[in-house]
């Protein structure tokens, strides 16, 4: 296996706000009224387009509730925003794979607007040669998110390979021919993402540092 292009999902893979995010939903609900859905199930939502794991994780939630669970759902999570870091040795590898002159590029369930906002604010975006966001195109696991990227940097699918946390990220990865490696250290359990049929999984981190260290390369010219 050899890559040149590393794809990246962002919550729970490179930044640790699996545990923001449940808080967030489940506060959301609190203030609304709606039953908190436990941990397992607003975990499992992580990754998909906001609209869509809202549906499925708060099920009782009508489209005229939509907007204002939104804003209290954003309310709670901005206030944790500024705490939130990447998980530990995740800034080294980037490192690392820029240095190997490895294209990396995000597909993530968030929006424009908070990727771009987490991308400048931590100073993050120089690493990033092309992303998505599921406000842009088709939420996971459709494949499309994941195409765009290719098409872009010209990268055939048999030389990039799909990082994630869930099962979401491991589907589209199959859906657009693409190998992928399952973190086990975010939102989903090891049990569902094995049971995704990953090309990889990595327990930690660093476990991942050196996987991709050994598999990417820079591409050819």
């Amino acid at each position: 296996m050899r890559y040149s292009l590393a794809i990246f999902d962002w919550d729970g893979t490179l930044m640790d706000s699996t545990h923001t995010i449940v808080a967030a939903i489940q506060a959301a609900c609190r203030d609304m009224g709606l039953p908190v859905p436990g941990v397992a199930q607003a975990s499992w939502v992580i990754g998909l387009s906001l609209d869509e794991a809202l549906h499925r994780a708060v099920p009782d939630l009508t489209p005229s509730q939509l907007p204002r669970f939104l804003e209290r759902y954003r309310i709670h999570y901005l206030l944790k925003d500024p705490d939130l870091r990447t998980f530990e040795g995740i800034i080294g590898m980037l490192d690392a794979l820029k240095a190997e002159g490895v294209l990396m590029a995000v597909a993530t369930g968030k929006s424009r607007v908070g990727l771009d906002r987490v991308l400048t604010g931590m100073n993050l975006g120089h690493y990033f040669d092309a992303s998505r966001t599921a406000d842009q195109t088709f939420s996971k696991p459709h494949p499309r998110m994941l195409e765009e990227i290719l098409e872009e940097l010209a990268v055939p699918a048999a030389q990039a390979v799909m990082v994630g946390d869930t099962s979401h990220d491991i589907q589209m990865a199959q859906a657009a021919g693409l190998d992928s490696i399952a973190v086990t250290y975010g939102a989903h359990s090891k049990q569902e993402l094995v049971a995704s049929k990953p090309t990889l999984i990595a327990e930690t981190p660093t476990q991942l540092h050196s996987f991709l260290l050994e598999h990417c390369r820079k591409m050819a010219v």
